[in-house]
């Protein structure tokens, strides 16, 4: 008594449980069961939330605001079809796991029992990625020169050894499923990812940078004037296409790191503006990409 006799199992169509915007999720519910099943009725609720939490830096600064960081609803249905498009000028946010920053999809299936039988509930998420955009994006190359004489917060300049890094990206405009392309000059250089997340509340906001992933391009003692290739794929889920809101905002950074010496750690910092796949104008012309209706972001 008081036991449910049967599992719930959801299964989405789509295998990697990925959609963009605009287009229809559809799933089932499977009851694994030995016996014959009753219950006072089955719901499908959908939700999309942005989960904001505040570092433990912050607790202190902002302490009477930490507990009032509510989750900010996205979406919210329960209907047996989900058309994944926001009414108005609402928009759905692509799916980002970050650090202070968590915006997420999940879909629940609820079967209700008898009085004396406890309900039962399963959840499981889904992805959703942003509307392909059309057009091309202009690429913002970006050269760099470093010299002891341009380092910026350096206490004792004159204990530094000489050096001279020296390389290029080939844009800070980035579509996200598109690599970060470039070359570097450099001795054991390695390349850092950022996320930067900022959470704002009543009284004010909090401004976090924490990595996603490091790449070490070479390793030990590297021929000198040798130009080295970058390449770093942005990770899914970790990364989202640059964001900004009411409540919070997600940027991104890439930092070149370069260890001359055990004492010695230099850092040249490029913001990145990430955006969402595009379509470029051949594409459509020849019929080959699914185009879906805009969301309007007002």
């Amino acid at each position: 008594m008081g036991t449910a006799l049967f599992n719930l199992l959801i299964k989405i169509k789509r295998a990697n449980k990925v959609y963009d915007t605009g287009e229809v999720l559809s799933s089932v519910v499977v009851i694994l069961s030995k016996y014959s099943v009753q219950h006072q009725g089955v719901s499908w609720p959908m939700e999309g939330t942005a989960n904001l939490q505040l570092s433990a830096k912050s607790v202190g600064v902002f302490e009477a605001s930490y507990n009032s960081v509510k989750p900010i609803q996205i979406i919210n249905s329960t209907i047996e079809m989900f058309p994944l498009h926001m009414k108005g000028n609402k928009v759905l946010y692509e799916t980002y796991h970050g650090t202070f920053v968590n915006i997420q999809y999940t879909l629940c299936c609820d079967s209700r029992q008898s009085l004396l039988a406890k309900d039962l509930t399963k959840t499981c998420e889904f992805i959703i990625h942003s509307v392909p955009q059309k057009g091309k994006l202009t690429p913002s190359p970006v050269t760099f020169t470093s010299t002891p004489e341009t380092l910026q917060n350096v206490k004792e300049r004159a204990l530094l050894p000489k050096f001279l890094i020296r390389g290029q990206l080939n844009s800070t405009n980035c579509v996200i499923m598109q690599p970060l392309r470039g070359e570097l000059v450099a001795e054991s250089p390695e390349l850092r990812l950022m996320h930067v997340e900022t959470c704002r509340c009543a009284e004010g906001q909090v401004r976090e940078a924490t990595g996603i992933q490091n790449i070490q391009i070479t390793d030990s003692d590297v021929c000198r004037g040798l130009s080295v290739l970058i390449y770093m794929v942005f990770p899914k889920l970790f990364t989202c296409p640059t964001l900004e809101t009411t409540h919070f905002h997600v940027e991104f950074e890439d930092n070149i790191v370069v260890l001359l010496h055990p004492d010695h750690l230099i850092t040249e910092n490029f913001p990145l503006n990430l955006f969402p796949r595009m379509y470029s104008n051949a594409k459509l012309q020849k019929g080959k990409t699914r185009m879906f209706a805009p969301v309007i972001t007002g």
